[in-house]
């Protein structure tokens, strides 16, 4: 797998931690009360597994630290990535050098095609005049 895949992966990895974080959190959060003028929240409801509610003070700290390295994972991925050497005006000037290969082979390709559909005329053109030499040879009955 090329390195952009990778990173791409890894992006996808990412956002598939953080919203399973924030989801969690939302979901096993207990409730706080926002100001003394609101009722006190309601208590919370009893889980099924009581290791859910005592793991939950533990539970930020380990999507933490997956989220945190994911994201180291991916700036190792973008630190293996080939610099781009000699600035933006030598990329410009490799890109016109290129282009100007891409337009000498494709004129190339362009004389070679009218060659061939040339060659092609002339077997087309021999090969009817054949055929009407071979009916010109029958004799009809």
């Amino acid at each position: 797998m090329d390195i952009i895949s990778q990173m791409q992966e890894q992006v996808n990895t990412i956002a598939s931690i953080a919203f399973n974080t924030f989801g969690s959190l939302q979901r096993d959060a207990p409730p706080v009360r926002l100001s003394q003028n609101y009722p006190d929240p309601p208590p919370l409801p009893a889980t099924n597994s009581p290791e859910d509610a005592s793991n939950f003070p533990e539970q930020p700290k380990i999507m933490s630290a997956a989220l945190v390295k994911a994201a180291k994972q991916f700036d190792a991925l973008v630190a293996a990535l080939p610099l781009a050497e000699g600035g933006e005006e030598a990329q410009l000037k490799r890109i016109a050098e290129l282009q100007a290969e891409n337009d000498a082979v494709g004129q190339e390709l362009q004389r070679q095609l009218e060659a061939a559909e040339k060659e092609l005329k002339q077997v087309q053109e021999l090969f009817h005049e054949a055929t009407d030499n071979c009916l010109n040879l029958k004799k009809p009955d």
